[in-house]
């Protein structure tokens, strides 16, 4: 698998894959009518690094962006946007993006990470989160209309990435 900065030639794959987990209206907060225009403009945002994860003989499939979470004093923490096609999932194609991710943050200069919007019901991007080191540390109650789960929480969630080392995040133990 080859992750690489995207380029001009693959804007139809990005879209396709867009649409596709956009539609399925579980995972993003977004439009699942959106256009292709509008659609490429919020993952091509001037200030975004643009990526696509191409595995032989597939081709595309997963796309992720790196952007500053705000601008001027909190430019210095990464915000980043993950989508795998669903032909592509299992395959490791999202912790490859995640951990390429994090390496370009690194790289960049940033010295954080925070996801906005995780939704609470996409449990396999949690544990791919938190095993990479990042931990909940906000919870918006009912703040996603899931298509079939009606409205469940979104977290939250940041890491440093001033550690070299990815160190696994604090679990919850029960009392004993």
């Amino acid at each position: 698998m080859k992750i690489r900065p995207a380029t001009e030639t693959d804007r139809d794959a990005i879209w396709n894959i867009f649409r596709e987990v956009v539609v399925a209206g579980d995972t993003y907060a977004l439009d699942p009518n959106i256009s292709r225009g509008d659609a490429l403009a919020y993952w091509y945002v001037p200030g975004t690094q643009t990526y696509v994860a191409e595995q032989p003989p597939m081709g595309i499939g997963g796309t992720y962006i790196l952007r500053p979470n705000q601008s001027g004093g909190g430019a210095h923490v990464a915000n980043a946007g993950f989508m795998v096609s669903a032909s592509a999932r299992g395959q490791g194609i999202g912790r490859a993006m995640a951990e390429h991710c994090l390496s370009e943050a690194r790289r960049l200069g940033f010295r954080a990470m925070q996801f906005n919007y995780v939704i609470s019901t996409n449990i396999a991007a949690i544990r791919l989160w938190q095993d990479l080191g990042f931990e909940i540390v906000g919870t918006l109650a009912s703040a996603f209309r899931h298509p079939e789960k009606g409205y469940v929480d979104v977290y939250v969630m940041y890491r440093s990435l001033l550690e070299r080392r990815v160190r696994r995040a604090r679990r919850s133990r029960p009392a004993s």
